[in-house]
């Protein structure tokens, strides 16, 4: 199973980014798929999840400025990011797991992407 991740970069806060981030090698349709990203000396954390039936959620700190998005047809899953922050830098990474239903813990993910690296400029 693959995870190739793209879109990450500098950009300026208030600016936006969108990140993608295509599955190989498993069905993609029937699976979970999440968001996460780390800051320098922070855990990994939950961004925002996709349910296998389009169910959402998202951290506190991205609502209403992030969006995730799946195409099926295309194996992907995007994530939108808007009116970004110097807080939101972080390496951000996409993963799948077993479950079809929202999971946030990184613990419930067993396929990763090689993360792709956001940084916000203040």
């Amino acid at each position: 199973v693959q995870l190739v991740e793209l879109g990450g970069g500098l950009v300026q806060a208030g600016g936006s980014l969108r990140l993608s981030c295509e599955v190989s090698g498993r069905p993609f349709r029937q699976y979970s798929m999440g968001w996460f990203r780390q800051a320098p000396g922070k855990d990994r954390e939950s961004v925002a999840i996709i349910s296998w039936s389009g169910q959402t959620n998202y951290a506190d700190s991205v609502k209403g400025r992030f969006t995730i998005l799946r195409d099926n047809d295309k194996n992907t899953v995007y994530l939108q990011l808007n009116i970004l922050k110097p807080e939101d830098t972080a390496v951000y990474y996409c993963a799948t797991g077993n479950y079809d239903t929202i999971r946030t813990s990184p613990s419930d993910y067993i396929y990763w992407g090689q993360g792709t690296q956001v940084t916000v400029s203040s």
